[in-house]
């Protein structure tokens, strides 16, 4: 007679999932696996490294492979658990918003290289969605206060309970309107964004993960992907502040055609930001933040 099998644990159940999403083709499967079973199992990062000899219990192995079933699928980690980290912060996510993505870390990179610690300034993120790049932002420099805007009332649902989780809603508000309409001319002195800049045509082609589960409204840039910088470019020239800072994420290939759109609208020193894989990610007259470390708090 044997002994009855021994209970999975959290490094057999870790390396299990990983495997079936690795034979799955799904992108980081052993992240993947880890931001799962920390979910499903009540455990931390730490704890699979220092206990993992740990007993997985019948119901967190439910859990696991409830979870495992749906990003076999190509549905996101994000959105499988509902939040989704960025910068410093975590966020809440919603079907309601574009899932935050480290390319669009580049922007915080610029801003906070050109606001240092000390400096109290104005800023607002156009296009907030989950309020990622102003929340991100406002949680680095104390002196920043700031608006949120978005024409989705959902996205800015979101973006509030975010805001209150991180405690800034004494210093974010969101609003509901179309870009920067409403407020006056010279108004900020920070001005971001991350429009949907995907031409019409190749949204078929994204990734399941991008396609299916990222609201349209975030992801569509009209037929070129040009369409919200045309709309933008001169609108942030009107409630930008003199001297004030302006930073827009862009698609790999677009740097050349929005730089030329924001010094249309009567922006100089223009220049394009790579991200950390080297490719063109932020349009901005700010400075180069791989050409400069960013001041530390």
């Amino acid at each position: 007679m044997t002994d009855a099998a021994a209970p999975p644990t959290l490094l057999t159940t870790w390396k299990v999932a990983a495997a079936r999403l690795k034979d799955g083709r799904i992108d980081s499967p052993s992240i993947d696996a880890r931001l799962l079973l920390e979910v499903a199992a009540n455990c931390s990062r730490t704890d699979i490294l220092t206990d993992p000899y740990r007993a997985v219990t019948p119901d967190q192995q439910a859990a696991l492979d409830g979870f495992i079933e749906r990003r076999l699928r190509r549905e996101p980690v994000s959105r499988i658990l509902g939040r989704k980290g960025f910068w410093k912060i975590m966020l809440n996510v919603t079907p309601d918003v574009l899932s935050p993505r480290p390319d669009t870390e580049a922007i915080l990179d610029v801003v906070l290289l050109a606001c240092p610690p000390n400096k109290a300034f104005e800023m607002i993120d156009l296009g907030t969605g989950s309020g990622a790049i102003l929340l991100a932002a406002l949680a680095e420099r104390f002196g920043a206060r700031g608006v949120g805007t978005d024409i989705s009332s959902e996205a800015l649902a979101v973006a509030k309970e975010n805001a209150a989780n991180l405690e800034l809603d004494n210093r974010a508000t969101f609003l509901r309107t179309e870009w920067a309409a409403g407020f006056g001319d010279h108004s900020f002195d920070v001005v971001v964004s991350n429009p949907p800049y995907i031409p019409s045509g190749d949204i078929p082609g994204l990734d399941p993960e991008v396609r299916d589960h990222d609201p349209l409204l975030a992801l569509d840039g009209g037929p070129d992907g040009l369409q919200a910088y045309r709309e933008l470019a001169p609108e942030i020239m009107r409630i930008l502040r003199p001297g004030g800072l302006f930073a827009v994420e862009i698609g790999w290939d677009q740097g050349p055609q929005v730089k030329a759109l924001f010094e249309a609208a009567g922006f100089d020193k223009v220049i394009v930001v790579k991200d950390l894989a080297d490719r063109d990610r932020v349009v901005t007259n700010g400075p180069d933040p791989r050409a400069n470390p960013v001041p530390k708090m």
